[in-house]
């Protein structure tokens, strides 16, 4: 089968990968343009083009400004693919979807139709999820609602936060394509239509979304907590300052929500939630490095009955 990859980000690396060594050809690769990057600003490839050097791939690199840009189509159409396989790209026009014989796959990290998005990773955990999947459907013109070719359940740890969730489904997504690609040219796969119940969404995160809100119950922060590490990643404010908060586990303790009920330098600190409380594991001062709740608590003299947030 001739397979075309499209993607730009770390994310995709496996995925391209393994369509490489899956025994399918891939003739060509499709990522965003060079973009500035660093403190010098110097312009830097997207990291699938980066993997396609540094795995010596002899497949045309396609960088196109914009998605519906003639030339563009006429390249695409010149590699006579059977397949687009597309991970963490843009999303395509109606034009470059028509391209394909047998359409276009995506990868999506959910199991879907739940967690339609940007950010399904991050909002499974803010939701208390305790299972996500990967899913492998067809594109459509409605964002993340083609039919689907398979899913794959994935327990999520108690303790797992969206980066550590983030890195196993890289992996994860990667196996589950191939072996969608191996059914698409058995004709051993069925695509099935999306079922309407159950539809969920997860937009994209904005530094706004990490705020802890104390009067939550204890488990609704610290999934908030988990969902946003490491990014926009969870923060209050205290002694009129912004300090983020990495790691927290549900604590015993009972208090008002936002003060300090437990302050010592062997077990750490302790904050009152709307429903139990949380004993802060690893926070970060503005300006300053990770550091332990105890540590936190010894180097700024934390007492019992300050406030957060």
């Amino acid at each position: 089968m001739r397979v075309v990859f499209m993607g730009t980000p770390d994310f995709a690396v496996p995925s391209l990968v393994g369509v490489a060594q899956s025994g399918h050809d891939l003739v060509g690769v499709v990522t965003r343009a060079d973009r500035p990057r660093g403190r010098g600003q110097q312009m830097q490839p997207t990291d699938v083009k980066a993997a396609v050097a540094s795995l010596g791939l002899d497949v045309p690199v396609l960088q196109p400004e914009s998605l519906r840009d003639e030339s563009f189509h006429a390249q695409l159409q010149a590699l006579e693919p059977d397949l687009f396989a597309v991970v963490a790209f843009l999303i395509l026009p109606r034009s470059v979807l028509a391209i394909p014989k047998l359409g276009s796959v995506n990868v999506h990290p959910s199991l879907l139709p739940k967690y339609r998005g940007a950010a399904p990773i991050q909002w499974t955990i803010i939701n208390g999820e305790t299972e996500t999947g990967v899913t492998i459907f067809l594109l459509s013109p409605r964002v993340d609602a083609g039919d689907i070719l398979i899913q794959q359940k994935v327990a999520i740890g108690d303790d797992e936060t969206a980066g550590e969730l983030y890195e196993r489904l890289k992996v994860k997504r990667a196996e589950v394509l191939i072996q969608a690609i191996d059914g698409m040219a058995a004709g051993s796969v069925i695509p099935v239509p999306q079922t309407n119940e159950g539809v969920s969404r997860a937009p994209k995160l904005e530094k706004e979304d990490g705020g802890i809100d104390w009067s939550k119950g204890a488990g609704d922060i610290r999934n908030l907590i988990r969902g946003t590490n490491p990014f926009p990643g969870a923060f209050t404010l205290w002694r009129g300052k912004l300090l983020k908060i990495h790691r927290a586990i549900v604590d015993t303790g009972m208090g008002e929500a936002g003060t300090v009920i437990g302050a010592d330098d062997k077990r750490g600190l302790v904050v009152g939630t709307g429903e139990g409380a949380l004993a802060l594991d690893e926070v970060q001062p503005a300006g300053k490095k990770r550091m332990s709740g105890a540590d936190f608590v010894r180097g700024y003299r934390i007492e019992v009955g300050e406030r957060f947030g």
